[in-house]
């Protein structure tokens, strides 16, 4: 049975670690499963996504969201639709989503330009469970405190604020394919409330 899960969140929520941990649960009971990620996820994908958040060069809110959702498409193509096809569980760590909040409401885009540019790059494909992993921006941030920063992990507090509000607004709208998860729990705690949905969508 074909599943698409899709992980969102600010920086530092646990959204690497916890599609990792669902991936490593679904290959223990033999349930076909792919694992990856946006920005990137394929060899041309990989390169947007260097240049998007690494890039010393001053770059426009338009030129984020063309960037990226160009890395998306090539993803759909590429990996996505491909594998739903196959009948597996495709689990990928950021979507649309995250274009919608950090590019929409985080720097001010036109929601609506974002949704038209979001739904061509995607072909209309919607994850069947969106994983939101919500915790107080600071929080997030402070976890990152440890390692190299890319452009958007540098970005103010007030910024990154903007897009946790537009995650739990995009949440509330949708709510049957979002669960949003207290990330600030521990790490068992909030493994256990996503297998716990994820266990309901799977063929029992």
């Amino acid at each position: 049975m074909a599943l698409f899960i899709t992980f969102e969140g600010g920086e530092g929520c646990g959204k690497s670690v916890q599609s990792k941990v669902l991936y490593e649960k679904l290959e223990q009971q033999a349930i076909p499963a792919v694992l990856t990620h946006e920005p990137g996820g394929t060899p041309l994908g990989d390169k947007i996504n260097h240049l998007s958040k690494w890039s010393n060069t001053a770059m426009s809110p338009m030129t984020e969201l063309l960037l990226f959702n160009a890395s998306r498409a090539q993803l759909i193509d590429g990996v996505i639709k491909h594998n739903l096809e196959k009948g597996k569980v495709v689990i990928l760590d950021r979507y649309a989503d995250s274009t919608t909040a950090y590019q929409g409401y985080g720097r001010g885009l036109d929601l609506e330009i974002v949704k038209k540019i979001n739904q061509a790059a995607t072909q209309g494909v919607k994850p069947d469970l969106t994983i939101l992993l919500d915790m107080p921006s600071e929080e997030g941030l402070s976890r990152k405190k440890t390692r190299k920063r890319d452009r958007f992990e540098k970005e103010t507090l007030a910024y990154h604020q903007k897009v946790r509000q537009g995650y739990l607004k995009l949440a509330a709208s949708e709510p049957k394919r979002w669960l949003v998860i207290d990330a600030s729990q521990s790490k068992a705690k909030v493994t256990e409330v996503i297998w716990q949905r994820v266990n309901k969508l799977l063929p029992q």
